[in-house]
């Protein structure tokens, strides 16, 4: 985060909350009116002023817009839009396979790949062998010991437990809100989530479709620069497909070049990325899509040129519960010109887990 972002957010109320409090008490004062006025034409004022304030303040109650909650998919759901995944979305995605050649559009977990911070990827193999040997046939074997976060390590499947919004004060843990409005304070614990667990996800087997902004620019993207939704369709038009391609329980993959500087230079790997705009995640809400995913550490451009942290994270996971998958790479697809796939992925069912390590693929 920004000093910037810090500074700002010091010095602001959650947007909103003043604004609800102006409203209501715009309500209070309209009952008063109507009661001077006389008490049953008061009554009625009252409500009227009450339920319209009420009304009004709904439409902006959280720094995200209105609320976003019940899911399409009923207040209880813990899946989103993996909801998607029927036998006919799987029947369709398979139509695309007529060659059968396999791509891995995910990265080799190792530990030169680019790390946040203090993460790790320690991988060992105790002993020479680490047992044996034993009976007869003098059997031996190795195990690994693996330490690591999840979050931001290799490629990277973000999961709805993942992101989420504080509406009202830092210390309020019922007013910090997920995917169908899950509250922090019903789904928190040291030992994993216990709602919006990754282990909620129906496994991926769908029609995948690239998105090539390397191609359309000539090149890789810049750290902060933005994927507009006009470059989404004029990628569309240049790979022979139309917006309207992208069809309700479809994945959509970005192409921006970034991974250009996986291993290679991880300091600037880490140090930014391009990525969609908030017009752009919004118009993929709109779609009706299960998952998006880049060859980028996140989806959208840092720094944002609105100021503003992660905001199609937000849009994406928090209010559609649209799943990301991030640290990917595309290379392989484009060199092939294949822009549309079978993309098959099944997230480890960690229980309680924010997201997924995995070896994503995509099948023509």
């Amino acid at each position: 985060m920004s000093k910037a972002i810090e500074a700002r957010d010091a010095t602001e109320q959650p947007r909103g909350t003043g604004r609800r409090r102006f409203l209501l008490s715009a309500g209070a004062t309209v009952a008063g009116a109507g009661l001077a006025a006389g008490q049953l034409a008061g009554a009625r004022s009252a409500q009227a002023g009450e339920r319209v304030a009420v009304q009004i303040a709904q439409a902006d109650t959280t720094p995200i817009g209105p609320q976003w909650w019940p899911s399409k998919w009923g207040a209880d759901d813990q899946a989103g839009a993996s909801n998607h995944m029927t036998p006919e979305k799987t029947l369709e995605a398979a139509q695309l396979i007529r060659s059968g050649k396999v791509y891995r559009i995910g990265h080799t977990y190792q530990p030169e790949m680019p790390l946040f911070g203090q993460r790790v990827w320690a991988l060992r193999i105790p002993g020479a062998p680490t047992g044996g040997a034993f009976a007869d046939n003098k059997v031996i074997w190795n195990d690994e010991f693996l330490a690591t976060e999840i979050g931001q390590v290799g490629t990277q499947f973000d999961g709805l437990g993942h992101i989420g919004v504080e509406i009202e004060g830092p210390g309020n843990q019922a007013e910090k809100r997920f995917y169908n409005g899950h509250a922090l304070s019903e789904i928190a614990s040291p030992y994993g989530l216990t709602k919006l667990g990754v282990e909620h996800v129906k496994p991926f087997f769908t029609r995948g479709v690239l998105v090539d902004v390397k191609g359309l620019k000539g090149g890789t993207l810049e750290a902060g620069q933005e994927v507009t939704v006009a470059d989404i369709e004029a990628a569309l038009e240049k790979q022979g497909l139309s917006a309207d391609a992208i069809r309700p329980g479809d994945a959509v993959f970005f192409r921006t070049g970034w991974v250009d500087h996986w291993i290679t230079d991880n300091a600037t790997y880490n140090g930014g990325e391009p990525g969609i705009a908030r017009p752009a995640a919004e118009w993929l809400a709109e779609k009706d899509v299960c998952l998006v995913g880049a060859d980028c550490w996140g989806i959208e451009a840092v720094p944002n040129p609105e100021g503003l942290a992660f905001p199609a994270h937000q849009i994406l996971l928090t209010k559609h519960g649209i799943y990301l998958h991030e640290n990917l790479t595309f290379e392989e697809l484009a060199a092939d010109g294949v822009w549309e796939f079978a993309y098959i992925f099944s997230p480890l069912p960690l229980k309680g887990a924010t997201g997924s390590p995995g070896s994503p693929l995509a099948v023509v």
